[in-house]
């Protein structure tokens, strides 16, 4: 059940340790959260299409997305402020272990034309943004049941002080980045 986070500490812990010479157990840069989150922009005129987004985004992620809502209004795009248009969820824990094993060694492989995802979506604090522009590279999306196929994006909080520290501890754990 939590394979990946053993691996974590038997395997990645010392080699960071090594890289970086920490003195302290604590210094070493680690995984918080993750959070998934599908933005969907047609919601403001079939809110339907909310339904399907949770449904799909719960047996992604194996728990119950929040609902997100406009914090402003703009009148160009027909939306108020309160509507709904989007879900969102945070994985933490062994959860969110096997959501990132599962996101580096089953779904990504099936993106067509995958080459490793950018070494560049660093947001300066060690945390990492992926967005994907197809939700059923995820093998528990029935590819004949959806009625739309939507985009995603996946933030890594890491405790990661720099980008650099946070690149070689998802480069650690397997993410395929562009060399």
């Amino acid at each position: 059940m939590a394979v990946a986070f053993d691996r974590f500490c038997q395997e990645i812990v010392p080699q960071l340790r090594e890289q970086y010479q920490y003195k302290s157990p604590m210094q070493i840069p680690r995984l918080t959260k993750i959070i998934i989150n599908m933005g969907l922009g047609e919601a403001i005129q079939n809110i339907k299409i909310l339904d399907s987004a949770t449904a799909e985004l719960s047996q992604i992620s194996g728990q119950k997305p929040v609902i997100t809502r406009a914090r402003q209004s703009i009148a160009a795009f027909k939306l108020r402020k309160g509507m709904p248009i989007g879900c969102m969820v945070t994985l933490r824990g062994n959860r969110m272990y096997e959501f990132y094993d599962k996101l580096v060694n089953v779904a990504l492989p099936r993106v067509r034309d995958f080459r490793g995802v950018s070494p560049k979506a660093m947001d300066g604090r060690g945390n990492y943004t992926l967005g994907i522009k197809e939700h059923i590279i995820f093998p528990e999306i029935d590819y004949d049941k959806i009625d739309k196929i939507k985009g995603m994006n996946i933030t890594i909080v890491t405790t990661a002080k720099t980008d650099d520290e946070a690149r070689t501890l998802l480069a650690l754990m397997g993410m395929p980045f562009k060399r």
